[in-house]
């Protein structure tokens, strides 16, 4: 049962992610652009992720620091605000973009996840904040690099 709530939650963090990516803008890059999505797996815990936001590819190939150079402790750390903060947001439609923050993230705090899903995330949650212009870690998460 537990293994099914975990899939079902990062079903619905997919959902969250792709429908990120369905904005106006996006839609006249998605024309332009052939980026594939970015996949976060973890097949001993039984779930995919899959992340169609334009421009995240590129993210994480030119601008976000290489696997390894934040620990998996740190990433996990941040991704516990940022999860927070995000699903605080998607219960308050009324005051938060609802087409950005329009499904809760099931991110188990218990559950070790890897390095590679922590990074994929931790990562995604510094694009997404600088692409949508939002904060979601109150100032205490690294500033992305722009190179």
């Amino acid at each position: 049962m537990r293994h099914l709530e975990k899939i079902i939650g990062l079903f619905i963090l997919s959902i969250v992610l792709y429908s990120c990516a369905v904005s106006s803008t996006d839609n006249a890059i998605k024309k332009k652009s052939k980026e594939e999505p970015v996949v976060i797996a973890n097949d001993s815990l039984e779930y995919e992720v899959i992340i169609f936001d334009i421009g995240f590819n590129t993210w994480l190939n030119s601008i976000a620091q290489p696997i390894g150079y934040y620990s998996q402790k740190y990433m996990e750390n941040l991704n516990r605000i940022y999860v927070t903060n995000w699903n605080l947001r998607v219960m308050n439609s009324s005051e938060f973009d609802p087409q950005i923050y329009n499904n809760i993230i099931n991110y188990d705090f218990k559950t070790d996840y890897g390095l590679e899903v922590n990074y994929k995330l931790f990562n995604y949650f510094l694009f997404a904040q600088r692409k949508y212009k939002m904060k979601l870690d109150s100032g205490v998460g690294p500033a992305p690099r722009v190179r």
